[in-house]
């Protein structure tokens, strides 16, 4: 019987990352599996062993150990060329796939799926939804924008976002502005309530039973939320809404107010009231740039968390649904960070015109 071979050498760092891919229930089974023979050789344990235990030939085992010595750690993970699955598809035909994707449409429609793209090039499914997850694309989403045509945008971002990284000092900034148009829906039918292994369901259609706008100001310091619903909206209703920031807060405050460039904001009647009311600072965000205003963060928040699921039977309870969401929001305000710098983001919008002027 052969002499079994001498443990094998592991420096102490060495040991830490085999133990550590030995454990791991991420890491590729062959990276497991290498890891382990090697402790185990390591520990002294014979090849045959090792072989028996991990359910592969002793001649792996011997293999893994002299390429751990020549070249080790970095050899686990290694596959040799021409060794391992070989692949389905060449290189080149992935290329034309993202080119594909990329550059052309599909006979009478807008974009490819799985199925389409398929066909098109011959081969499976699941072979194009593997090319498209590793290269990032997905031709069946999109995403909105648009750029500000302002010819003050550059002034106006800077404004608004020195508000947000250096607030001023006994001033309160505050990002008000109106989700209009709230409707109160009633589904048509009960819905069914979720349980495990089904989705909570409710009817596509519904009964509208009215509107409300929601005047709301965001304190962007402490995150807390003034709101007040209206049946209308209008200056008439903006001007009470502006009362009730000047009763809500101490006199001795100025109040910088960031805002879009909606026409009742700048109403005579509005700037009649503000001029006599010098401690409200109105700053404007560029047109096309509500994304600015940081309040309307805090109404996507409304609508996913309260709206878009609520069945309201009338005006009252849709306003009573807001006044209780506002409420509990309050009790525990979280304020908005904002981190991006006007350089960052001026570069970025310079890019898009780039982009957008090499395809018209």
């Amino acid at each position: 019987m052969n002499n079994p071979a001498a443990p094998l050498l592991l420096s102490h760092d060495d040991r830490n990352m085999l133990t550590k891919w030995a454990h791991s229930a991420t890491a590729p089974h062959r990276v497991v599996t290498r890891a382990r023979a090697l402790l185990m050789a390591g520990d002294g344990v014979a090849n045959t062993r090792i072989a028996t235990t991990l359910g592969i030939g002793r001649p792996t085992v011997l293999n893994w150990r002299g390429r751990f010595l020549i070249d080790g750690l970095d050899s686990v993970g290694e596959v040799r060329p021409g060794r391992g699955r070989k692949p389905e598809i060449t290189a080149h035909q992935v290329q034309e796939i993202v080119h594909a994707t990329l550059h052309e449409t599909p006979p009478g429609t807008t974009h490819w799926s799985c199925r389409s793209m398929a066909k098109a090039a011959g081969v499976s499914r699941s072979t194009v939804q593997r090319i498209w997850d590793a290269h990032g694309l997905q031709p069946h989403r999109i995403t909105t924008f648009k750029l500000s045509k302002d010819p003050a945008f550059v002034e106006k971002l800077t404004d608004v976002v020195g508000l947000y990284l250096n607030p001023p000092d006994k001033a309160v900034v505050l990002c008000v502005d109106e989700k209009s148009q709230i409707q109160a829906l009633d589904r048509t039918q009960p819905g069914l309530p979720m349980k495990p292994g089904r989705r909570g369901t409710m009817t596509h259609d519904y009964k509208r039973h009215g509107t409300t706008t929601l005047f709301a100001a965001l304190n962007v310091l402490t995150g807390e939320v003034i709101g007040q619903c209206h049946g209308r909206h209008r200056h008439q209703e903006f001007l009470k809404f502006l009362q009730h920031l000047d009763r809500a807060f101490p006199p001795d405050l100025t109040l910088h107010v960031i805002l879009d460039n909606y026409a009742t904001h700048k109403h005579k009647k509005v700037r009649k009231w503000l001029a006599a009311r010098p401690r409200f600072k109105l700053h404007f965000t560029p047109t096309s740039a509500s994304w600015l205003n940081l309040v309307e963060s805090w109404f996507s928040k409304l609508t996913e968390q309260r709206l878009r699921r609520g069945v309201f039977c009338s005006v009252q309870e849709l306003v009573a649904a807001i006044k209780d969401y506002l409420t509990h929001h309050n009790a525990e305000p979280k304020p908005f960070v904002w981190s991006t710098t006007v350089d960052a983001i001026i570069e970025k919008v310079s890019k898009c015109k780039v982009i957008l002027g090499t395809h018209h």
